[in-house]
């Protein structure tokens, strides 16, 4: 049988000794982070804001939004919720493919980029698309969209009836455009309007009810900016 030499006896020990060392380092990070949470402090050192008009806000308490005076966009990222193509293609004569989901994506993304740069102008906040000291960055994302009747664009006429066009959440991260410094972020899910009976989903009203779902998150972002910036 093979006998274990005394080195190998010794690095054994080493590895047990360093195994314990991580998991107590980990333990401890751990805690650390659930007590940060506790105290009301996020992973990347946002506090909540109090009586937020969405359902969750963190700001950098020590940030000083006076300073911005233009305001850029990225790219909006869009993503689908959970299985929702499987789900919609359950009941379809014609299925839902990849390439009917990147171009609800890229449609979703454009819409979004113009109601926030529409109403964010009607406010009067330039928008503009470089950075600078008195750029204030805007990363938005749309999550866990969730389209009832999506409109695939097929030949021939086809008609669905809905009681809602759908849901979707909006994450959005502010950053200092110059520092990239994270300074405060948001996120708040919406539903389109239910409505007493069935109604005909298309194109034309799915793209309304986004619209109108835009519209309310980009208000309260005016809203927000309003209490802090110093419009010249």
């Amino acid at each position: 049988m093979f006998k274990a030499s005394k080195c190998t006896k010794e690095f054994s020990k080493f590895i047990a000794a360093m195994s314990f060392t991580m998991c107590a380092l980990c333990s401890t990070f751990s805690l650390t982070a659930f007590a940060e949470e506790a105290e009301g402090i996020s992973f990347d050192g946002l506090k909540p804001v109090d009586d937020s008009a969405v359902y969750m806000a963190y700001i950098d308490p020590e940030a000083d939004f006076s300073v911005f005076k233009r305001v850029m966009i990225l790219d909006p990222f869009v993503s689908f919720t959970s299985n929702w193509q499987r789900d919609q293609n359950r009941n379809r004569r014609r299925n839902v493919r990849a390439s009917d989901m990147e171009r609800i994506k890229t449609d979703t993304a454009n819409l979004l980029r113009d109601v926030f740069t529409e109403q964010l102008e009607a406010a009067g906040y330039e928008i503009v698309h470089q950075a600078d000291y008195d750029v204030l960055l805007l990363r938005p994302a749309i999550i866990d969209l969730n389209i009832s009747a999506p409109d695939l664009r097929t030949a021939g006429r086809s008609t669905t009836f809905t009681a809602t066009a759908g849901a979707a959440t909006l994450y959005i991260k502010l950053f200092d455009s110059v520092s990239g410094t994270i300074i405060g972020r948001a996120a708040d899910r919406k539903a389109a309007r239910n409505t007493a009976s069935m109604s005909w989903s298309n194109r034309v009203t799915n793209r309304a009810e986004a619209s109108r779902m835009f519209r309310g998150w980009a208000n309260t972002l005016i809203a927000f900016l309003d209490q802090h910036y110093m419009k010249k």
